[in-house]
């Protein structure tokens, strides 16, 4: 599949620039094999400015952009301007509420991301954190899929998911999570106070580990032949039940 092209910087020289004038860069993508040169200094900056580096095969890169002008190294200009995780606390302090905060864990697909930020905005969260690796990272795609939201929505992208919910936990946030053969429903948990809701990837839910760090695992009651529902289906359930006990509240 082709990515989005309106987005790229393509080619050694003009990557480097845009890693040396701060440029928000969302990823960088580098042909696999000997590094030399400039690709070292780009790779070098990139870690040092906390930027996601993947080795592809050269025929990714030749699927984005033609072989002749990506010299071996593509970097994806983010539409949005990350925060930290402390902005979205202060975000729900300035408007005197409990912490609202929605976190990813594996969602692949940037529909769903842009999705689920639609839903976490129209819910009233006061934020999103989302992970830097095996993610879906938020492209011009997700940005239309979010129907605006994440114009408007804070995003906070992290190394680790579990350091982050340890953190907030840390912070008075309870976590809750979700899984299919969790034994609470969704409706049971109180969901008023300050709050994490995280939802896991489209295969494979949320990890073992980050499972292990949430206080409650909720599940959706269902009906018929239809085991579970799409990510963003499931983040809306609970995250409009979390609106609705908060709005009791």
């Amino acid at each position: 599949m082709i990515e989005e092209r309106d987005d790229v910087i393509a080619g050694r020289n003009p990557v480097l620039e845009a890693l040396r004038s701060n440029m928000q860069i969302s990823r960088i993508l580098v042909s696999d094999g000997k590094k030399e040169g400039t690709i070292n200094a780009i790779i070098a900056i990139a870690r040092k400015n906390n930027v996601l580096v993947k080795e592809v095969a050269k025929a990714k890169l030749d699927g984005i952009i033609s072989e002749g002008n990506h010299q071996g190294v593509i970097a994806f200009i983010s539409p949005i301007k990350y925060v930290e995780v402390d902005d979205l606390l202060e975000n729900a302090k300035q408007l005197n509420e409990d912490p609202f905060i929605v976190i990813l864990d594996g969602i692949e697909d940037v529909h769903n991301l842009g999705a689920i930020a639609r839903t976490a905005l129209a819910a009233g969260a006061h934020g999103m954190i989302i992970p830097k690796h095996r993610a879906a990272p938020i492209t011009p795609t997700a940005m239309k899929a979010s129907a605006g939201a994440l114009t408007y929505l804070q995003v906070s992208m992290v190394t680790n998911i579990s350091n982050t919910i340890e953190y907030l936990q840390g912070k008075g946030l309870w976590t809750v999570g979700t899984h299919q053969d969790a034994k609470d429903l969704y409706y049971q948990i109180d969901l008023k106070g300050p709050l994490a809701v995280i939802i896991g990837g489209e295969d494979k839910g949320i990890g073992p580990l980050i499972a292990s760090k949430c206080d409650f695992m909720v599940s959706i009651p269902m009906k018929g032949k239809v085991s579970s529902l799409n990510a963003s289906a499931s983040a809306a359930v609970v995250i409009f039940e979390a609106a609705r006990q908060r709005l009791k509240k």
